[in-house]
Order: C-alpha cells, then sequence, then structure tokens
C-alpha cells in the first residue's frame, strides 16, 4: 500500500522496473509489485499544501502535481524568488532478495527567459545514512520561451544501491534558479517552473535492480 504521508510541490513521479544482469546470468527482475511511502515533502518550490499527491493503480508509480514550484527575477519578484528548492524524502520498499538504483530520472517544465538571463535545474540523490551525490544541473540560457526537459542518467557502473537487506529512506532534491544576468529585471520578468500551470508536467524515475548475495 502507498502511504501518503506528506504533500507539498509540482511533477508526475513513476516508478519503473528495469531489469539488470545478476552474476553474468541473464536479465532479471522482482516478480511481486514495489510499494513506496512518500515521508515528506519539504521545501520552497513545495510548501506545505502546496501539491496533490496520487497513487497508481499498479502500486509501482505515483503522481506530485505542484501548484508553487516557480522561480523567477524580474518585475513582481521578491529578492528570495530567484530560487526555488523541493526535498522528497520515500521509501521505496524492495522485494525480498533485491535493491535498487536510481539509473534515470527525467525533468520537464516550462520557462520563459529574457535575453541575458538563465534558468537552471538541479537535482541530486542519496539514500539515508549516505552521503549526498554531486547534484546534476542543466542550464537554459535565453531568450527562451517554451517547454523544458531534462534526463540526469547514472552509468552502470557509478550506480548506487541501497544496501541489501536494509530498509533506507531515499532522498531527492531539486532545486529552480533563474538568473537576471545581463536582461533588464526592473522592466522585465523571466522565470522558470516545474508547476501544472502550463500543462502535463511530469518527472520519471527510472530503477534498476540486481540481487542480493
Amino acid at each position: 500500500m502507498l502511504k501518503l504521508m506528506a504533500m507539498g510541490g509540482a511533477a508526475v513521479i513513476s516508478l519503473a522496473q528495469i531489469s539488470t544482469p545478476a552474476n553474468a546470468v541473464g536479465p532479471v527482475s522482482p516478480s511481486s509489485k514495489i510499494t513506496v511511502d512518500v515521508v515528506t515533502v519539504n521545501g520552497s518550490g513545495c510548501p506545505h499544501g502546496s501539491a496533490v499527491v496520487t497513487k497508481g493503480s499498479d502500486s509501482t508509480t505515483f503522481t506530485v502535481t505542484y501548484s508553487d514550484y516557480l522561480a523567477q527575477v524580474g518585475v513582481g519578484s521578491t529578492p528570495t524568488d530567484f530560487r526555488k528548492n523541493c526535498q522528497l524524502s520515500l521509501r521505496v520498499h524492495a522485494p525480498q532478495g533485491f535493491t535498487y538504483a536510481v539509473a534515470q530520472a527525467d525533468y520537464q517544465g516550462f520557462a520563459h527567459l529574457e535575453d541575458g538571463a538563465t534558468g537552471e535545474q538541479k537535482a541530486s540523490y542519496y539514500f539515508q545514512g549516505e552521503s549526498q551525490t554531486a547534484p546534476v544541473s542543466h542550464v537554459l540560457r535565453g531568450p527562451f520561451e517554451g517547454d523544458w526537459k531534462n534526463t540526469d542518467t547514472t552509468n552502470v557502473a557509478a550506480l548506487v544501491y541501497m544496501p541489501c537487506g536494509e530498509d533506507r529512506g531515499l532522498n531527492v532534491n531539486t532545486e529552480l534558479k533563474v538568473n537576471a544576468g545581463t536582461s533588464s529585471p526592473e522592466k522585465t520578468t523571466s522565470f522558470m517552473t516545474m508547476d501544472s500551470t502550463h500543462g502535463s508536467v511530469n518527472t520519471v524515475f527510472h530503477l534498476r535492480w540486481k540481487q542480493c548475495p
């Protein structure tokens, strides 16, 4: 059962099973379904009550629809609006005998950047009790207006798996940041968002599985 214990931010998050070889014998993947607990959702980009969390029908997917994940500079902005962040704390229960790593994450959103302005989307991932990974960053340069999509991919050799036999939380930190650069913030506004105002926006997490010894 998927427990929704906290809400607060804009995106679709989907957990997809991707097989991986074990002991060089052929692909393996869990036969039973995965369960996911959303423990906390916190940050300036996902304040309390600003998100709706929906469980997928197959117990391996859930959707977080944001209504307030927007970073901006310029007319109508406050000094702190240029940067927004959100931290998801998830508990993915791996079936007995298996462990998992995050192999890929796909992010989508919308941006309007004036000439000379930049927008940045950043994310990092780590298991509870372990060191945070180096953030993966994607930069958009103005002039730009439209949908954006970024993908974070980890090489097989660099995958970090949850320790076998343990049930640790998976933390996902995301950030949006907009810099006015050489644009004219006293006359214009530049922004970058992961909210649902501009249509379907989603973040898809792909898991890679392996059997424990």
